[in-house]
């Protein structure tokens, strides 16, 4: 069945197919049951799949995580909900410590299946410890798998795709993009999907390649058209995962371009955009035409919500980037 369906309710009817298809999914978390969760995203699903499956956690995300880590090692394949990316810090020591070592620690012989939701990044008005980005806290840990979802269509099969990983896998979703409406095929197998560890190309050019993830690539979408008008061609790449990077089509796409950019809400300082900037330089060198430019926010706490629109980057910002390449 092919329709519209906002992004949050995407990851609504991936985590409805991934509960139908295994009877060890199991989603837990504070609020996810009779509320639904603070964003609604499982919205019913405690209602048709029951209490013992759809779990409604105390306030304590070490505890979420710490159970989490005990199902999987019975053989569960738990779904937690982090409400806000500010709260997932009380559980970074079961994740950094534990989840992302038990699979290597123990040669392979023990896995632990366990999807760790957060919505991440701002642009809905809210205060600090709800607008982080905390993805490179995680994409450094070793053993774990960082990917984002920037629509509804990939968080869709994203999120099957991440429950069904052998690995721990940080799920991280754009909450300023979960009202954002895109056509979603629910009847596509998994098996046609673009695999998890794989970058999509989600507007092809030959100026300039646009590197992003998350709530930014739809900005990016749009900063490519408008640099139409420039007569620019920019190569919009969503990277999808963070951890392990798609070095082979993110190189291939900047040896066509010459030039690359990288935006990302985080701040710029110890951001993503400053490892994908040493790995191009590294990979494409001689194809290079212009230094790899970062596009971020600012090296500050997350500001009060009347100040975000000059924090986070924007349509302006990016464009800016690209036209900083074309001045060496």
């Amino acid at each position: 069945m092919t329709g519209k369906l906002t992004l949050s309710r995407a990851i609504n009817e991936g985590l409805r197919r991934a509960l139908e298809s295994d009877d060890k999914v199991m989603i837990m978390g504070e609020d996810v049951g009779k509320l639904g969760g603070v964003f609604r995203v499982t919205d019913g699903l405690q209602k048709d799949f029951g209490e013992h499956r759809v779990v409604d956690t105390p306030l304590a995300e070490s505890g979420i995580v710490g159970t989490a880590i005990g199902l999987a090692l019975r053989g569960y394949r738990p779904v937690c909900e982090i409400q806000f990316d500010g709260f997932v810090f009380p559980a970074t020591d079961q994740i950094v410590s534990q989840l992302a070592k038990m699979r290597y620690r123990s040669r392979g012989a023990v896995s632990l299946p366990v999807t760790i939701r957060i919505p991440f990044g701002g642009g809905i008005g809210a205060v600090e410890h709800h607008s982080e980005s905390p993805e490179m806290f995680f994409a450094h840990t070793a053993g774990l798998r960082v990917v984002a979802c920037s629509d509804a269509a990939e968080a869709f099969t994203m999120i099957q795709l991440a429950i069904e990983s052998e690995d721990p896998v940080i799920f991280l979703e754009p909450k300023r993009r979960y009202w954002d409406k895109a056509e979603v095929d629910t009847a596509t197998p998994l098996s046609g999907a673009l695999p998890l560890d794989k970058a999509r190309v989600v507007v092809p050019g030959d100026d300039v390649t646009l590197l992003s993830y998350g709530p930014l690539v739809r900005t990016c979408a749009e900063a490519a058209v408008a640099a139409r008008e420039d007569g620019r061609s920019v190569e919009v790449i969503d990277l999808r995962t963070l951890s392990p990077l798609d070095m082979p089509t993110i190189a291939e796409s900047v040896d066509k371009t010459g030039r690359c950019v990288v935006a990302h809400e985080a701040p710029v300082f110890g951001g993503l955009g400053g490892e994908i900037a040493a790995r191009v330089t590294e990979a494409c060198f001689y194809n290079l035409e212009a230094p790899v430019l970062r596009v971020g926010g600012f090296a500050t706490p997350y500001p009060p919500s009347r100040l975000e629109d000059h924090y986070l980057p924007d349509l302006d910002r990016i464009l800016d980037g690209v036209d900083r390449t074309f001045e060496f």
